[in-house]
């Protein structure tokens, strides 16, 4: 799955050096056309199992047992160390999005975006627009954390702040509001 399809990060769990985690890393962390990055999870933590892991090919190396909160935060670095390595350009008309720089821009405008705007940015703007659009609660699944309990509106809010930045000032719509299903990218905007 790894090879044929491109993914933020990759978890793979061990329980021992022979296990298929180690046999899974090495091949994901050769292959240079589809470089994600790998985080084992292991119940080894001697330094010896460590240095394993890491020479096998994983970029981050965590021991049973551990914090969800450290799980997560790992992961988003993992997520943005590993971005730098990936050369994708999403773009919607003459709107783009570059993850791996967190840069966005119109033409050759750059657009400042806070670290919540643009990570709510992307859901919104796939490589191919969907034509249902993407519900919100997607949206807080992907970048808020696992245990957000507060109001789901707060990705109108975000949307609203994206807009006013992206759209407004270049008198354009790019992100639609479709009601019942969320938001899509409007490519034609």
């Amino acid at each position: 799955m790894a090879r044929e399809h491109r993914y933020a990060a990759v978890l793979l769990a061990s329980c021992s050096p022979a296990s298929a985690a180690y046999q899974v890393c090495a091949p994901v962390a050769r292959r240079r056309a589809t470089i994600v990055p790998v985080l084992m999870l292991t119940a080894k933590n001697g330094e010896y199992d460590e240095a394993e892991g890491l020479d096998t090919g994983a970029d981050d190396y965590l021991a049973k047992p551990f914090s969800y909160v450290v799980l997560e935060a790992r992961l988003r670095a993992l997520v943005r160390r590993g971005g730098a390595r990936l050369s994708t350009v999403l773009q919607a008309g003459d709107l783009w999005l570059d993850p791996a720089r967190r840069a966005c821009g119109r033409g050759t405008d750059r657009i400042t975006l806070t670290p919540k705007e643009f990570a709510v940015l992307p859901p919104a703007l796939p490589a191919e627009p969907a034509r249902r659009g993407r519900a919100a609660l997607d949206v807080i699944d992907e970048v808020w954390s696992a245990d957000f309990t507060g109001d789901p509106n707060i990705v109108h809010v975000y949307i609203s702040a994206v807009r006013k930045k992206i759209d407004i000032p270049f008198g354009r719509n790019t992100i639609e509001t479709v009601r019942g299903a969320g938001y899509r990218v409007n490519a034609r905007a």
